[in-house]
Formats: structure tokens, C-alpha cells, sequence
């Protein structure tokens, strides 16, 4: 399907409609400017769980670096690419930029080091998941109106939200809210095609985020990135385009691969999935929610995709430097569980007062950027557990056209 640059296309049958939402678990009345899925966004924007996103890190933590990905960054690069992606299918944009901006409301400090350490924290009561987390954030823990606990997000926003959840966390939502967001988890339907887009719109994100901060980081180069043939193909297509890219200091050449990787995925989303619509001809949103997940990569796109996660788990997630700071982070999660639950006295009144300690703790930390964590850290135990690490610099590189130089 061959798209107009900067043209978007007419909302699709299959797109999900804001006035026929499934609506909000307090109704409201409708409002002057704004429709259901433009108000989530909002909600969304000013909420304090959106705001402490910009202290919580993805693969590299607080304290080493101003310039590496947030999960703020992410969730805005993210909507950026579910927006775009979007408007080349005809898809709700305002959806998916609120699915987009609320999809890691839950994380925890620390990253998934800190998710694996609250996870075994919890293990004997409830677990803890970030997906649950973020939609409970929006749901109850935000604290904003007066007339109910949470954001009272559309079930739309709140079903993309849950982008995954095991058989028993399901039933146990259905039970709460029999039919609702975890339903699909048990009748194997599917969520909104703007869901279906935000999860991709994710893995294209990290993947190259990942790899712009792993080449900063030093503790990944281009080099090894040639030997993918994503990364080759882009990156040789901007040296044919621009030879003189070769010689220059800096890292353009490095970015301007990452555009055109990025440019690349974009259109072949939008291409593979543009096809199977056409094959399948859902003729309403709730039509495409009863078929095969429709978003989707071409065969050889996801073949290059997979071939880069490969390379980034095992060259940058599992890097020795990387493990030592994430071990330092589960320690310091669990301590922090382990004090709160013995003293909720340290902890503020309103989760102290909650009769369910251990998920109160859990909330409590879930929700605590990556330096006040720290710093509570050294408040309730007397050490500060990152100090040993901070002078150990990632090996970032002054020059070269985008080359890190392994950290020893």
C-alpha cells in the first residue's frame, strides 16, 4: 500500500471510535474540545505517575548519565511513532498516544531489575506485575478527583494499558469487573488495533534507543552493529547518500542510521499491515478484536528485528557492567521492601494506613523514581549502594563517527 508523504488517511470502520467507547467505570458527561480519548491523554499528562517518569531509567540507571533514555523519553517516542503509524492506517491517533504515554505508569525504579526484585518481594502475596501495576495506577492510585480514585480512564485507554496478564491475574480482574479489560486474556479475542499498534510502536522504540544509548554508553560499538543486516543496510544507504558522513567526528553517522532504520519499520508496519486489513476487511473496531492480531511486521522485517534484539540481549543487557549495577538495584529494591514492611511507620500515611501491607509497600516503591529510591535507601539502611559504582565510568567515547569503546 503505497503511502502520500504527510497525508493521513480518513478514519478506517475499523478504527476505534471515541463516541461509541465502551465508556468509563464513573460515566461523565461528554465535554466542549475534547473527546474521550483526547481527555485520557490529558489525564494522563498531568498525572504524578507521568511526571516521575522522567527519573525512571530504561537500561542504564539515574546516576549514570544526564543523556540516556528515560522512561519519559521512551513513552514519548513512543507516541510519536504510534501516532504516526496511526495516521497511515487511518487509526485513532488520540488513542494511541494515550496508550502510548500511559504504558509504563508502573514501572518500577531500576528498570526490569527492579520489577524482577518487587516481583520476588511479593511472591506469596499477589506477585507483581508492571502491566497490572500501571493499570492500577490509573486506576486507583493516582489521586486527583474528588468523586473517585484513579484517572476514570475510557475502557479503551485502560485495555492497551494491560499489554499482557497470566490466566490468574485475569480471572481475578474479571471477577472484579466481569467483561472487562482482562476478558481478552480469557476468550483468546484481541485488544483495539491502537493497542495492537502501541506494542509495536514499543519494540521499535527500544530497539533503537537501545542502541543510541549503548553506543554512548561505550559498552557496545557500530562495528558490532555491522554485522546486523538492518543496522548494515541503513547505515550504508546514508554513506551512498552521504559519503562524507564517513570521515566526520561524532556520532551523525550512527543517528542518521537510526532515522532511516526507524523511517524503515514505520512504513513496513504500515505495509504488512495495510495488507492483512485487506485480506481480512474487519468492518468495525469490535469486528478486528475477533481476528488474528492484524499488526504486524513483514516476515523479513521481523526476522531483522529479532536478529537485533539478539545481539543487544546478549552485547548490552547482559554486559558485565550492566549486570553489576542491575544486581546492586535489586538489592537495594529489596532492602527498601524489607524495611517498609517491618517499619510502615517509614513510609507516608496513606499507604502506612492501607490494611494490605505488603501490596502497600509494593505500591509505595513501585512508584519511587530511581534517586529517591536511592536515597531512601541510605535513609533507612546507612549505605549508599551505588557509591562504589559511580566511579566506574560506562567507557563513553569522545569521538569517531558514532563508535563507543568497550568498557574494560
Amino acid at each position: 500500500m503505497a503511502l502520500a508523504a504527510a497525508s493521513a488517511a480518513a478514519p478506517a470502520p475499523y478504527a476505534s471510535d471515541p463516541a461509541a467507547s465502551r465508556g468509563r467505570h464513573y460515566p461523565e458527561p461528554p465535554v466542549r474540545l475534547r473527546d474521550a480519548f483526547q481527555r485520557d491523554r490529558d489525564r494522563i499528562v498531568h498525572s504524578t505517575a507521568f511526571r516521575r517518569l522522567v527519573y525512571k531509567t530504561q537500561v542504564f540507571i539515574n546516576h549514570e548519565g544526564d543523556l540516556f533514555r528515560t522512561r519519559l523519553t521512551h513513552s514519548l517516542e513512543v507516541a510519536q511513532l504510534g501516532r504516526s503509524i496511526a495516521r497511515g492506517l487511518g487509526l485513532n491517533e488520540d488513542l494511541v498516544e494515550a496508550i502510548a504515554l500511559a504504558h509504563d505508569l508502573g514501572h518500577t525504579p531500576f528498570g526490569h531489575a527492579g520489577q524482577d526484585a518487587l516481583h520476588d518481594c511479593m511472591k506469596g502475596h499477589g506477585g507483581f506485575e508492571h502491566n497490572l501495576q500501571s493499570l492500577r495506577v490509573v486506576d486507583q492510585l493516582e489521586i486527583r478527583y474528588p468523586a473517585f480514585d484513579g484517572l476514570n480512564l475510557s475502557f479503551e485507554t485502560r485495555e492497551g494499558i494491560l499489554k499482557h496478564c497470566s490466566r490468574r491475574d485475569a480471572l481475578a480482574l474479571d471477577a472484579l469487573q466481569p467483561g472487562g479489560v482482562a476478558r481478552r486474556f480469557l476468550d483468546g479475542s484481541q485488544p483495539s488495533l491502537e493497542a495492537q499498534l502501541t506494542n509495536l510502536a514499543d519494540q521499535i522504540a527500544y530497539n533503537a534507543h537501545d542502541i543510541d544509548d549503548g553506543v554512548r554508553s561505550g559498552l557496545i560499538t557500530f562495528d558490532q552493529l555491522d554485522d546486523l543486516a538492518l543496522v548494515r543496510r541503513y547505515r550504508d544507504e546514508a554513506l551512498a547518500q552521504h559519503p562524507a558522513l564517513a570521515g566526520m567526528p561524532g556520532r551523525r553517522l550512527l543517528f542518521d542510521t537510526i532515522r532511516r532504520m526507524l523511517s524503515a519499520q514505520v512504513h513496513d508496519v504500515i505495509d504488512a499491515t495495510a495488507a492483512a486489513l485487506a485480506d481480512a476487511a474487519p468492518a468495525s473496531a469490535d469486528a478486528a478484536r475477533r481476528m488474528p492480531r492484524l499488526l504486524r511486521h513483514s516476515e523479513a522485517m521481523f526476522a531483522d528485528i529479532t536478529a537485533l534484539k539478539r545481539l543487544l540481549f546478549a552485547a548490552l543487557y547482559r554486559h558485565r557492567q550492566v549486570m553489576r549495577t542491575t544486581d546492586v538495584a535489586r538489592t537495594v529494591v529489596r532492602e527498601l521492601f524489607a524495611a517498609y514492611v517491618h517499619a510502615p511507620g517509614e513510609m507516608p500515611d496513606d499507604y502506612a494506613a492501607q490494611p494490605d501491607r505488603h501490596r502497600a509497600v509494593a505500591d509505595y516503591v513501585a512508584g519511587m523514581t530511581d534517586r529517591f529510591a536511592a536515597r531512601e535507601h541510605r535513609r533507612l539502611t546507612g549505605r549508599d549502594a551505588f557509591g562504589a559504582l559511580e566511579g566506574l565510568p560506562l567507557g563513553i567515547a569522545p569521538g569517531g563517527p558514532g563508535l563507543g569503546v568497550p568498557a574494560a
